[in-house]
């Protein structure tokens, strides 16, 4: 099937271009372009991007389909611009084995909405004991490239440095948690003046760096690379920078609530705002900003944690961390990066699809927009003026922070290898195009 993608403004530049997609690739960019018989997208000057990479997404299949699953979240990914996925391995079972890493890709697959990759867990039921067996899931069909422990941090230096020494020489790469558990024993809240003032056992931001630090010199020793899972704190930006100087391997993430949110937001004791590691203070917000903009802090991941309501509507210390994030993302980079002018579209491009895909290796994503390429793409109405419903998605679960909050960009249309997955709000399955 062919698509002509009319009036598109790529990576936000002008001028207004026409862009033909034929049998899964960019066929023809050009003013007029002939549609023949393609379907016809008018997008009056939208923006189109390479198709966005999340490196950090819960999709809770299997073992909690009441929250949220392959399907489902895979719908929330493709409205969210999102052609590839990864979820984590926090599921239940584990996904600590080929049998559910294959299921996770298999079932991707058969949804058809995006690339659902698997993340497979670093240790055994993500006990921090002893390995997974991380090469016959990286051999399975599933062809697992990250490995962590997500939801706990890999915390004996021992086990993390043979999981990094072992990530070498399969070519995957380590994603960590970074929270030293000893420092966070009852921690719900970020550690600071308001978490003090409403009662609420803080999180030091020690937590988070000390972490990073050791995984920092573990990574040079072994000479592996690993990845920072969603980074909250300044001190971490700096650590990075430091790292980097040293000629270590390592690259972070930021989630589009750390870059919004700060931990003023919990005055209410609204649970909804729980979330690990927590928000933070408004300088943390502020320098993650600034970290993402210069590429200290290497892109954008969602960190999309879909929860039961009575994990939610409870006291807030006993409450599930985590936010919805996939419907949501670009909005909130436009509003945070991209209207203050902290980066462009392309820039936009570069933290939310090209560097994610090359952190991972994914060599058929983040690709530029070019004939010849693979027609992974997105197009975004900077323009949209939407109000969020957490009601309204596609995932199953509605704990969004961000309900009722207005914003001016949204995501339109999405193209997984030159088929339409989203348009206009829908979705639209396999035997649909």
């Amino acid at each position: 099937m062919s698509v002509l993608l009319r009036g598109v403004l790529i990576y936000g530049e002008e001028p207004a271009t026409d862009v033909l997609i034929d049998d899964g690739q960019i066929a023809a960019i050009g003013s007029d372009l002939d549609a023949g018989d393609a379907e016809v997208v008018e997008a009056g000057g939208q923006i189109l991007l390479p198709g966005f990479v999340d490196l950090h997404t819960h999709l809770r299949e299997p073992g909690r389909e009441d929250t949220e699953t392959i399907e489902t979240g895979s719908a929330a990914a493709a409205l969210g611009g999102y052609t590839a996925v990864f979820a984590m391995a926090n599921t239940n079972p584990v996904a600590d084995s080929v049998v559910i890493t294959d299921h996770v890709w298999r079932r991707g697959q058969e949804v058809g909405l995006v690339d659902v990759h698997p993340v497979g867990a670093v240790t055994v039921g993500l006990g921090g004991k002893q390995l997974a067996e991380m090469a016959t899931m990286a051999s399975g069909v599933g062809k697992v490239k990250m490995f962590s422990d997500d939801g706990k941090c890999v915390d004996d230096p021992l086990i993390m440095r043979r999981a990094l020494e072992y990530s070498s020489s399969l070519g995957v790469l380590i994603a960590q948690h970074a929270e030293e558990p000893r420092l966070t024993v009852g921690a719900v809240a970020h550690e600071g003046p308001t978490a003090a003032r409403l009662g609420l056992a803080g999180w030091p931001r020690a937590a988070e760096e000390s972490i990073v630090a050791r995984d920092a010199l573990l990574a040079r020793d072994a000479g592996a690379k690993v990845h920072i899972c969603h980074a909250s704190t300044a001190g971490t930006v700096e650590l990075l920078k430091w790292a980097r100087a040293q000629g270590i391997s390592i690259s972070a993430e930021v989630t589009p609530h750390h870059l919004l949110l700060d931990d003023s937001r919990l005055e209410t004791y609204d649970a909804v705002n729980k979330v690990n590691p927590p928000l933070r203070e408004a300088s943390d917000v502020a320098a993650l900003r600034t970290g993402l903009a210069d590429g200290t802090v290497d892109c954008v991941a969602t960190d999309h944690a879909p929860h039961a309501e009575q994990d939610k509507c409870c006291e807030f210390s006993q409450a599930r961390p985590g936010m919805l994030g996939l419907e949501t993302a670009l909005a909130i980079v436009a509003q945070t990066m991209v209207e203050p002018g902290l980066l462009d579209w392309r820039g936009v491009a570069r933290v939310m699809s090209e560097r994610p895909a090359e952190i991972v290796g994914l060599a058929d994503q983040g690709r530029p927009i070019e004939v010849g390429e693979i027609a992974n793409l997105t197009l975004v109405d900077p323009d949209a003026s939407w109000t969020v419903e957490g009601r309204k998605f596609a995932s199953i679960s509605e704990n969004t922070p961000f309900e009722q909050m207005a914003f001016s960009a949204r995501v339109t249309t999405t193209l997984l290898r030159g088929r339409i997955t989203a348009l206009g709000g829908a979705v639209r399955v396999a035997t649909e195009a």
